[in-house]
């Protein structure tokens, strides 16, 4: 018997059968996108090994010019992100019961780790909430959001900033590699890593990372009291927070 959905009776590919090339193919064309966001994003915390705080928050100031703008933040971040998961999931819902990768491959764990924990939960910290223009958040401005708040959160809230940036940056960054090596040797031939290679790649990126943040988490806080306080009510618009 054929898997269902592969052919139809007069020999024809199936519909799944013509539409899961097409959802590969808008799965790993958006990978680069989020790849190069994650790049200048991350980058941001590894510089507090050699700047601390000031400098991470200038590189994070321009990289903002990239994925914050109104055209880069809907273009270059958002609709890639959307297009990349609602790909990926209707791959998996199409694809014969023998094809799909299993949930409990590391890409699987880690992707859906991070979509429905790790990022909703960043992003709703570090961008929507301190957006948020009553009190006591009073929309805290671009320029007033740096890494004074990010070090605000880890002296406030330490074990709930540990576990969400070492959570985060381990799934995203775990991710990343293993799709990589799906990505790398279908559409350039480059060789495939080993399992084991993989894993040592991603924490070989994650710990500058991490180290980065516990840089920053060991430096004075230098946010004013009115501006931390508004930091801390950005974080506490989020149930995690509230624990």
């Amino acid at each position: 018997m054929k898997p269902e959905g592969s052919s139809s009776n007069n020999g024809q590919p199936g519909p799944s059968s013509r539409l899961i090339p097409i959802l590969t193919k808008l799965a790993h064309g958006s990978a680069p996108f989020l790849s190069t966001f994650l790049v200048i994003h991350l980058s941001a915390p590894v510089l507090a090994n050699f700047g601390g705080s000031n400098l991470s928050s200038k590189l994070m100031l321009l990289g903002r010019e990239y994925y914050q703008t109104a055209l880069g933040e809907r273009y270059l971040l958002l609709t890639p992100l959307a297009i990349h998961v609602a790909s990926s999931v209707a791959k998996r819902l199409v694809s014969p019961p023998k094809q799909p990768r299993k949930l409990t491959s590391l890409l699987s764990i880690t992707g859906y780790a991070a979509l429905l924990v790790f990022i909703p939960i960043h992003f709703s910290t570090h961008r929507l909430a301190p957006t948020d223009a009553s009190a006591p958040i009073f929309a805290v401005g671009p320029s007033e959001l740096d890494y004074e708040f990010v070090k605000t959160g880890l002296a406030q809230f330490p074990w709930r900033s540990w576990a969400l940036y070492t959570g985060l940056v381990a799934s995203v960054l775990v991710h990343m590699v293993e799709g990589d090596n799906v990505i790398l040797p279908m559409w350039l031939g480059a060789p495939r890593i080993p399992s084991r290679t993989r894993k040592v790649i991603a924490c070989m990126v994650a710990l500058p990372v991490l180290l980065g943040v516990w840089t920053l988490s060991k430096e004075p806080l230098m946010a004013l009291t009115s501006l931390a306080e508004r930091y801390s009510a950005s974080f506490a618009r989020c149930w995690v927070y509230r624990l």
